[in-house]
């Protein structure tokens, strides 16, 4: 873990500890990408960090004090209040115990109040304290975010307070929650809904939850309607609103693959998924590979002044040309003649 020298050389002898997920992938043996370090003084550290090999600092949290800096290896270090009088205070009040480890910046022994090593070892997720849920909300939904994500399971006791306390759920900020929901599967979404954290938020099991691999197709039909509660981006609001108004073709002919896609795209696919007829992605991924670069008529060749019949008769040529029926601009000449007749 190259970047943790460089932290390390930021504290000298002040006391800093890392904890949190780099501990425990650390001993989970996987890649530590980012790194969450307690310490007395987050803002100093921070900037001194980005002096030394950081290409930007910010306050991640103005209100707890924490900050984070972006280092020239694509590293993220979040810096954070050490919370209490000791590290063992600071790890008494986290999530699970295989998230309560720590361990000094500039290496040593480590602080393991809870055992939490053992259950890293199990792949247990056990609760700190039966409060963890009523201090940060958002941790129903990581507990089962790391279950996924790490194949851990939440221990008999976790999943009996989790259920106890789901309605907390909708305490926990808007765009915090749409980020642990982005980032679940179809398994962690089944999960949310056995612990009952989906009902609250408006969610539930659908049958399509598997129709079609993308977090916002997941998102759409877990949520629906229901999913714009949260502060989810533009792209994403129309991309909810083109699947449920989405309409299934009669059929995989050529034009009623065009009208589907004049609806629907760039969301075509997504959308036959949604209508329980992903059959026609085929006829969609064929008529994308063969449409044509160029139009036969544009609007100023048309004859006919500006206005809203521009539009309709140039999409009449853009359907009858995909149905097969013109081909030529002397074709599609003839169709803007007897069309307006």
């Amino acid at each position: 873990m190259p970047s943790r020298e460089v932290v390390a050389q930021v504290f000298g002898d002040e006391e800093a500890w890392l904890v949190g997920g780099a501990v425990r992938d650390e001993l989970l043996g996987r890649r530590v990408f980012d790194l969450d370090v307690s310490c007395h003084e987050p803002e100093r550290a921070a900037r001194a960090l980005r002096a030394r090999a950081g290409n930007a600092v910010f306050p991640l949290n103005e209100r707890f004090g924490a900050w984070r800096v972006l280092l020239d290896d694509g590293t993220i270090v979040d810096f954070s209040p050490l919370r209490g009088d000791s590290i063992e205070a600071d790890l008494a009040q986290r999530d699970f115990a295989a998230n309560a480890v720590a361990v000094p910046v500039e290496g040593g022994d480590y602080v393991d109040p809870f055992d939490g090593r053992t259950d890293i070892v199990q792949r247990v997720l056990r609760l700190v304290s039966d409060r963890a849920f009523d201090d940060d909300p958002l941790r129903l939904l990581r507990g089962v975010r790391l279950e996924e994500e790490l194949g851990f399971r939440l221990d008999p006791e976790a999943v009996a307070v989790t259920r106890a306390k789901a309605a907390l759920v909708t305490r926990a900020a808007g765009e915090r929650i749409l980020e642990e929901l982005r980032r679940l599967g179809p398994e962690g979404l089944e999960r949310l809904d056995g612990l009952g954290l989906l009902e609250p938020l408006g969610g539930r099991t659908d049958p399509r939850l598997r129709a079609f691999d993308s977090p916002w197709f997941r998102l759409a039909v877990t949520f629906g309607e229901n999913l714009k509660r949260l502060p989810i981006p533009s792209d994403l609001r129309r991309f909810v609103d083109i699947l449920r108004r989405a309409e299934a073709p009669p059929d995989g002919s050529p034009r009623a693959i065009h009208r589907l896609r004049c609806e629907t795209e760039p969301y075509a696919v997504e959308a036959l998924a949604y209508l329980g007829r992903s059959d026609l992605a085929g006829a969609v991924e064929r008529a994308r590979a063969t449409e044509p670069r160029e139009p036969l008529l544009r609007g100023d060749e048309l004859g006919i002044p500006p206005g809203p019949e521009v539009g309709r008769v140039l999409e009449l040529i853009a359907e009858e040309r995909a149905a097969g029926t013109i081909s030529t601009r002397e074709e599609a000449l003839e169709l803007v003649r007897r069309s307006l007749e």
